[in-house]
C-alpha cells in the first residue's frame, strides 16, 4: 500500500467543563470506527489555521472564531478509504463557554454525511470508555501541549498516549 502525505488541520475542542469533542468516523472502505478531533486535509494556498477554521465550522457548525492562533505540529499514521496517511498534521486548540455546544451539520460534504456516525463530549477521565479507536492514540500529550493546565496533565492516562 502506498503511503500519501495529505496537509490538513485539527480541532481540539473543550467545552466549559473541559470535556473535549470527538466526531466518530466510519471507514468507507472497511467500515473500521475511529473518534478524533474535527478537522481535515488543507485546501491550496491555505494556511493551516485557516483550514482548521474552515473545517471546524464545516464539520460542527461551532464558532471558528474560538480556534485560537497557536498550533502544535503532530505526527499522523493511519489508515483511511483503503490508503496510508503519514506526515504531519497541525492541530489548534478552541475554547468554548457553554456546556456540550450543540454541532450543526450543515457544511458536511455529501461522502461526510454518510461516514460522520456521531459525537460525544466527553471528559478525558472517560476516554477509555470510547468503543473504537482514538486518532491520533498519542492525544494527550497533544492535550498537554496545547492546554497544559487540563485534567489530562494530572489524570492517570486512559488510552497510553
Amino acid at each position: 500500500m502506498d503511503t500519501t502525505h495529505r496537509p490538513a488541520a485539527r480541532v481540539i475542542c473543550l467545552d466549559a467543563a473541559e470535556r473535549l469533542l470527538l466526531l466518530r468516523w466510519r471507514d468507507p472502505f472497511d467500515g473500521a470506527l475511529i473518534w478524533e478531533p474535527p478537522g481535515g486535509g488543507m485546501e491550496p494556498d491555505e494556511t493551516p489555521l485557516a483550514a482548521a477554521r474552515r473545517e471546524l465550522a464545516e464539520e460542527t457548525g461551532l464558532d471558528p472564531a474560538a480556534v485560537l492562533d497557536r498550533g502544535v505540529p503532530v505526527d499522523r499514521d493511519f489508515h483511511w478509504k483503503g490508503t496510508h496517511f503519514a506526515g504531519v498534521e497541525h492541530f489548534f486548540l478552541a475554547r468554548y463557554a457553554d456546556d456540550r455546544p450543540p454541532l450543526r451539520r450543515t457544511g458536511l460534504l455529501p461522502d461526510e454525511q454518510t461516514t460522520l456516525a456521531g459525537h460525544v463530549w466527553i471528559p478525558w477521565a472517560e476516554i477509555h470508555t470510547l468503543p473504537d479507536p482514538l486518532e491520533p492514540p498519542h492525544l494527550r500529550s497533544v492535550l498537554a501541549d496545547l492546554a497544559p493546565d487540563g485534567p489530562w496533565r494530572t489524570d492517570p492516562d486512559p488510552v497510553g498516549g
